[in-house]
């Protein structure tokens, strides 16, 4: 897979990609905060999976509905040097990754797992 044609869905999930997270933290605030929030989302994809007895939960992103951006505003030298290989975003919730510790706590901590962007089988 070429990571640099992902979106990234919520900062957490790959479109494209099933049953696989990763975690990128803040680039203003603790890196934890968003690793944890990250954490918590699997957390509840996993038991909604378990729940409904889906093997795979994959996002998928609609290029029709939004503009793609750089995953990360962030100009240091290493974010730069690998901007080519970084998954990108979404211009709009829930593909865009807002640097946002109150948004993220309500996409990640008190959303749903059930969306149309998720696609469980």
């Amino acid at each position: 897979m070429d990571t640099a044609q992902a979106k990234a869905y919520k900062g957490v999930m790959l479109s494209e990609v099933p049953n696989f997270a990763l975690s990128v933290g803040y680039t203003n605030a603790s890196w934890t905060l968003k690793c944890d929030l990250n954490c918590q989302f699997v957390t509840k994809v996993l038991n909604h999976m378990e729940q409904n007895g889906y093997q795979s939960c994959t996002p998928v992103f609609d290029p029709t509905k939004m503009k793609v951006e750089e995953l990360l505003d962030f100009d240091a030298g290493y974010v730069l040097r690998a901007r080519h290989f970084l998954p990108k975003q979404g211009s709009e919730a829930p593909w865009k990754v807002y640097q946002n510790y109150i948004k993220d706590l309500r996409a990640l901590k008190y959303s749903s797992v059930a969306d149309t962007y998720l696609h469980y089988q």
